[in-house]
């Protein structure tokens, strides 16, 4: 007996259009996308590196909120998955069983809210805190996360949209509460071995 539920009465024409319109487009773009939609968060990875070795150079407060980023990803992440289990939605590939551009993942495989667009949020909120460049190219970054996940027909457009509150949410909450207790973590941690991660030689 099938207890999980079909998202598609939600917005599933607009996700088929979408897929639809993946389907008719030049393989360049579909090959991008899809690139994109498997391997776009090492982007995120890579924004984190930066945000941190910029901030050992404003001082140590901005080094620990920028240790802090990846931390916050994981919450958010946890939290994320959380709700998966909870709400228990079958994948549109699934529910409407169209083509995809991405293999439909196996069932069991929840699709609300989405994991790429929850990660790709946080990231970008929490890199916000770190750096306003750094958090307007990753929210630029989420969006297209966001719009990728649609695209390759792993997700309804309802997903992405609850992935990135919630990564969004989460990661501002998260960041917030941690940055009233920087400054002391940031006077212990310099007192020790790990003084090199927090401030740049001079």
């Amino acid at each position: 007996m099938n207890l999980a539920l079909d998202g598609s009465s939600v917005d599933g024409p607009a996700y088929t259009d979408v897929v639809n319109l993946a389907r008719h487009a030049p393989a360049w773009l579909d090959d991008t996308v899809s690139a994109w939609s498997t391997y776009g968060l090492a982007v995120f990875a890579v924004l984190m590196a930066v945000g941190w070795w910029r901030a050992r150079r404003a001082g140590v407060i901005a080094s620990v909120t920028a240790l802090a980023v990846p931390f916050v990803v994981v919450v958010a992440y946890g939290v994320d998955a959380v709700l998966k289990l909870l709400v228990r939605e079958d994948r549109p590939c699934q529910s409407l069983r169209v083509a995809t551009l991405e293999a439909c993942p196996a069932p069991g495989d929840w699709s609300f809210p989405s994991n790429h667009a929850a990660v790709a949020a946080a990231a970008a909120v929490a890199l916000a805190f770190v750096s306003r460049r750094l958090g307007a190219v990753g929210a630029v970054a989420a969006c297209a996360m966001a719009v990728s996940r649609v695209w390759v027909g792993a997700h309804y457009p309802h997903d992405v949209m609850a992935g990135v509150v919630v990564g969004a949410l989460t990661a501002w909450l998260v960041i917030s509460a941690l940055r009233r207790h920087a400054e002391a973590a940031a006077l212990r941690l310099a007192a020790t071995r790990l003084r090199p991660l927090l401030v740049a030689a001079s």
